[in-house]
């Protein structure tokens, strides 16, 4: 499941991802850019605790995904506490 984390001015939503395993157990979440474009989405997905870029479609500027990864890398405590809860709860 995917959970919302916020939508920025320009369109942007960023999504984070319940807890996921690979083949050897390891946990790991998605964190995920997207916006609309002319011809689909403009995406970025990290990939955490490794931080890496895992996909890379359409136009974000170099300078947006330095902003994007510093979100990612700033958050991380918080996207892990969000996943391993089931998301944000409201009141």
């Amino acid at each position: 499941m995917m959970h919302e984390f916020v939508t920025y001015a320009d369109g942007t939503l960023v999504v984070s991802s319940d807890i996921r395993k690979k083949e050897d157990g390891e946990e790991y979440i998605i964190i995920c850019f997207e916006r609309p474009a002319e011809n689909g989405f403009d995406t970025v997905i990290f990939e955490l605790p490794s931080y890496e870029i895992v996909k890379k479609e359409g136009n974000y500027t170099d300078n947006e995904i330095a902003i994007f990864k510093t979100v990612v890398e700033r958050g991380a405590g918080y996207f892990f506490d969000i996943a391993k809860k089931g998301g944000v709860q409201s009141a």
